[in-house]
């Protein structure tokens, strides 16, 4: 008589090379859901290819890509999963991820894929009252709140422009969001606090890990990083390396987007 395996919740992000931004942001939010939902065997997996090898190069770490975890759970007997990205956005990470996943749904008796953490102007509310009104309680008036994102070519960049479109419409001035990769760019911010008498810069990364792009390209040293271009600018300027995942209200938000998909 065969044995039922337990269904298995597949966590997909994407990656870092930190040890520690991995265990204070991805190990946490799989954590989280491992306590929230113990029916399910909780395994881990990371779309950057880069981040996998580099891990395996220089440390001897193996972590599966989506198509190994795939494929393992095929090996493994496991007949019901959950995949559940972390990813920030619907755009192209989290659509090559559904392209592997969706390749084995007849492999399984149940596969379901969760949404990335703002699918919809829902989760962008709810991260607003949150993650975003807690943290401009926290500052005085004459302090811009700058976020990093990481941005993309892929379409779903809008998303940037929409929340910053619903942070103005709640009130919310001096909160301001830019992209590493893309639009709006750090130039497009800097303009945008210039326009407003603020003395103070406080820059946040707004992607769930405070990973390489957090600790160089934001509160790096170097010419052209965020820091050193408001510093440059005049504003006495602060750096919080905290990625997403360290913040108890984002788990609550992808622990709900989990719950869905599995009632679904």
């Amino acid at each position: 008589m065969s044995i039922m395996k337990k269904p298995v919740l597949l966590v997909v992000s994407f990656g870092t090379s930190f040890a520690d931004a991995l265990e204070k942001n991805i190990t946490a939010i799989e954590k989280a859901l491992a306590e929230a939902f113990p029916e399910y065997e909780v395994r881990r997996a990371f779309t950057s290819g880069m981040i996998l090898k580099k891990l395996r190069a220089r440390d001897g770490i193996h972590i599966d890509s989506v198509s190994e975890a795939m494929e393992r759970l095929v090996r493994d007997g496991v007949q019901q999963v959950v995949v559940q990205p972390t990813h920030v956005m619907n755009g192209g990470e989290y659509d090559k991820m559904v392209e592997i996943v969706r390749a084995y749904v007849d492999r399984f008796q149940s596969l379901k894929i969760g949404r990335a953490l703002l699918s919809d102007d829902h989760d962008m509310e709810a991260m607003i009252e949150t993650v975003f009104a807690a943290d401009a309680a926290m500052v005085p008036p004459d302090t811009a709140l700058v976020y990093m994102g990481h941005g993309t070519d892929h379409e779903a960049n809008c998303c940037y422009a929409r929340l910053q479109e619903k942070l103005r419409a709640e009130g919310h001035r001096n909160i301001f969001i830019g992209t590493v990769e893309s639009t709006p760019t750090v130039e497009d911010v800097l303009r945008d606090v210039q326009q407003r008498s603020f003395h103070r810069v406080v820059l946040l990364p707004l992607m769930i890990v405070a990973g390489d792009h957090a600790a160089h390209d934001m509160a790096g040293d170097d010419e052209n990083s965020w820091k050193r271009i408001f510093k440059r600018t005049g504003y006495d300027t602060v750096c919080v390396l905290r990625g997403l995942g360290e913040r108890p209200a984002i788990r609550w938000m992808i622990m709900g987007h989990c719950a869905e998909t599995m009632k679904a």
